[in-house]
């Protein structure tokens, strides 16, 4: 008889019924994560509008300015989540982002509501390893690109309120009270998961956890993982760049409605239903497919990805050319379905590819490389690619009698509205293009991926 027969394969940790309400509540949780992280994207025209600043310092707030603490502090919350109560850690991050997202509502000027924005990073680096660490010490391994999957739709479910909510609520009150409104009910969410819901036991009989470098060096050895490390943070750059200016897009050169608020909410409830819809119908199913076709195609964690990443870029690039609404709004609600097949197959390699007391530390690593390069990078060029292209544009248009200084929210002159609103919309036009190209790239790395993804499975 040999080891892998003698040793009964891990049936998973309490009963289906159980299982499926944590996995419920920690999507609950995701969910107030994607919406305190991404509702500075939703209110950013108003913001812009009432402090005066540029596009490149919008996309500060919703990439680096976000990133940098969130992304640090990952590894050490991680290695402590391979000790200590993963359920506890990730409930104290819970409240400390949906406090800090309160916060953003109160702040009087760029710097506050930056300082607000670092505290949420802060929270939001104690979610994703412990609580996808926990999800693979409960559900077995067949199930397991399902199970992150279905966590992942933390992000779609997350997208759509931030966007409705936060586009009410700015129709009808203005940003600042969508930030409390909207961050608050994440403490309650917080206590629900640490009273409710049980640290699993660690699955596969270690008892000592490796050290960082250990489980770094076995990662290394890994070429799957980096390269479906390397390719998600590419997707990631494409994704959160484009959402954190999608209603901007929408609002700047497409006539939506008389005011700047109604336009501002017709946009998010647009940008709601293409995350709630779209993006969570493709991360559901890059997970289901993905488990169903494993037994048949091993390496379908590497090729589904990279085949719906080569169907969403000329549905991206066709929405972006459009000149009216409802057809750019269309093709926007078929891309993401595509689009967003990588997550559960990204999070399951790096799951199969450690070992269970690895596991927090490589997602912290995964995570890390992702956030790093995608909000770090994606927001912030977007915007100075917006603020370069209107820039050329607004020079032609107005044969160099006009500079973007000229287009300041507080100082322009009425009579340079015009041209103003056309460079800043069609230079967003162009930056949003040029960035979903990058998708390309990412299809590459995971295709790579497939080379040794069987022969780096351990789990």
């Amino acid at each position: 008889m040999t080891e892998a027969s003698a040793t009964p394969a891990f049936q998973g940790y309490g009963t289906k019924a159980y299982r499926a309400y944590v996995l419920f509540v920690l999507v609950i949780i995701y969910t107030f994560n994607f919406i305190d992280r991404l509702l500075i994207s939703i209110v950013q025209e108003a913001i812009k509008e009432d402090f005066g600043v540029t596009n490149f310092q919008l996309g500060l707030l919703g990439g680096p300015v976000f990133a940098i603490l969130y992304t640090l502090l990952g590894v050490p919350i991680a290695r402590l989540a391979e000790r200590a109560n993963r359920i506890t850690i990730v409930s104290i991050g819970a409240a400390v982002w949906s406090f800090m997202t309160a916060a953003c509502g109160m702040a009087a000027n760029f710097m506050q509501l930056a300082l607000c924005r670092l505290g949420v990073g802060i929270g939001e680096a104690a979610c994703v390893p412990p609580s996808q660490s926990a999800i693979a010490d409960y559900f077995p391994a067949d199930r397991r690109a399902s199970a992150l999957a279905i966590f992942s739709l933390g992000i779609p479910f997350g997208t759509a309120l931030a966007a409705i909510g936060g586009g009410w609520l700015v129709a009808n009150f203005d940003w600042r009270t969508a930030f409390l409104l909207l961050g608050l009910p994440g403490i309650a969410a917080a206590l629900l998961l640490k009273f409710t819901v049980k640290e699993p036991p660690r699955s596969g009989g270690q008892l000592k956890p490796p050290t960082f470098g250990e489980t770094l060096k076995s990662l290394s050895t890994k070429a799957s993982f980096w390269h479906i490390a390397f390719g998600g943070a590419l997707m990631s750059f494409v994704g959160y760049g484009s959402s954190q200016f999608l209603v901007s897009h929408m609002v700047r050169n497409y006539d939506l409605a008389p005011t700047l608020p109604e336009e501002i909410a017709n946009a998010s409830y647009a940008l709601g239903a293409i995350g709630g819809i779209a993006t969570g119908l493709g991360t559901f199913l890059g997970g289901f497919l993905s488990d169903r076709l494993a037994p048949k195609h091993p390496r379908v964690h590497s090729w589904l990805p990279a085949l719906g990443m080569a169907i969403a870029i000329p549905l991206y690039i066709a929405s972006f050319v459009q000149t009216q609404f409802i057809w750019a709004f269309a093709f926007l609600m078929l891309a993401p379905i595509f689009h967003y097949m990588y997550l559960g197959p990204m999070y399951a390699v790096t799951m199969g590819v450690t070992t269970p007391l690895q596991r927090a530390t490589a997602v912290a690593i995964l995570v890390l490389i992702v956030n790093l390069i995608g909000y770090g990078l994606g927001p912030p060029t977007v915007g100075a690619l917006n603020d370069l292209f209107a820039s050329s544009i607004l020079t032609d248009i107005s044969s160099g009698a006009l500079t973007m200084a000229a287009c300041a929210p507080r100082t322009m002159d009425a009579a340079n509205a015009a041209a103003c609103a056309s460079a800043q919309g069609l230079g967003l036009k162009y930056a949003l293009g040029c960035t979903i190209l990058v998708l390309a790239w990412a299809s590459l790395h995971f295709v790579l991926a497939g080379r040794t993804m069987v022969k780096d499975r351990v789990s």
